[in-house]
């Protein structure tokens, strides 16, 4: 299986999960992996969760995260779900080259989905000269995540150490594409089969889409979850996280959802290609990849 590209199919939609590239989360720009993705957890409960997937908190010094857009060909539209990180750092930024090498072009993109407005989901909206990557689509974001960016929220709610960084991709990266941009809500139907499903909480706006063809569905959740431990530990939260009571509560109808219809998940931060199912353990998950 490739690293970078990975073909299958939803019903009679050809889709194609593309690699974006990594980021190594460590000092002195993140806290540890334990406390960025698990940041109220602690003490033995962590120790033993940890351990269940050959990690130890204290040892535990860099978390190495894949990005992984999606491509959905419905016979009608080209779709992508989110632009990756573009510039943010030297491992990143290979979505162009990796659609190229999977037989798509940007130009025949005609519909790119923002999941939210994180800089790894929006940093391959604009090309080296500002102009929209995609320029023969329609953008669309969430109406409450494109407020909450363009409006002041952001600056008044997001923490002082990660604010900086966040809104400097904002700015470039959200104003140039809104003469292409369309604003939905939840329930919306982007195109036939592509639906939009709120997940408040990792940011007001980020949402996740339900896309099903044939009687078959694929969730993709994008970060509702950051690490498998988040099935087994819903309750535990990221630093991240703008509202982490919304995101627990998200996070949990959502796992719901996907064990319940047996739907196959993509994860945006998961081991490449980031898919597989959601299975119930109790009254928690676990993840089964594919």
């Amino acid at each position: 299986m490739s690293d970078e590209i990975f073909p299958f199919k939803i019903g009679k939609f050809e889709c194609m999960a593309v690699s974006d590239g990594t980021m190594t989360y460590a000092s002195p720009m993140f806290p540890p992996p334990a406390v960025l993705l698990f940041n109220n957890a602690s003490g033995e409960e962590l120790e033993m969760a940890l351990g269940e997937h050959n990690l130890k908190p204290e040892q535990w010094s860099e978390w190495i995260s894949p990005y992984i857009c999606l491509v959905v060909n419905t016979g009608s539209h080209r779709v992508l779900v989110d632009t990756g990180a573009g510039s943010l750092a030297p491992s990143t930024g290979k979505l162009i080259p990796n659609l190229k090498a999977g037989g798509i072009a940007p130009e025949d993109i005609d519909t790119v989905i923002l999941t939210h407005g994180h800089p790894d989901h929006i940093g391959g909206n604009t090309d080296s000269e500002g102009k929209p990557a995609f320029r023969s689509a329609r953008y669309v974001m969430m109406r409450d995540e494109w407020d909450f960016w363009t409006s002041g929220q952001a600056e008044q709610k997001l923490d002082e150490h990660i604010r900086d960084v966040l809104m400097k991709y904002a700015r470039e990266n959200l104003p140039p594409i809104q003469g292409q941009l369309d604003l939905v809500d939840d329930g919306t139907e982007i195109v036939p089969g592509i639906r939009v499903v709120a997940a408040p909480g990792h940011t007001p706006g980020h949402m996740v889409l339900a896309i099903s063809s044939g009687g078959e569905q694929l969730l993709c959740i994008s970060d509702t979850v950051l690490h498998p431990v988040h099935l087994e530990q819903p309750e535990w939260f990221a630093a991240v996280d703008v509202t982490p009571e919304q995101v627990v509560a998200t996070r949990r109808q959502l796992l719901d959802r996907a064990a319940s219809d047996e739907a196959l998940v993509l994860a945006f931060h998961f081991p490449f290609p980031g898919l597989g199912h959601v299975v119930p353990k109790g009254d928690v998950w676990q993840w089964r990849p594919l």
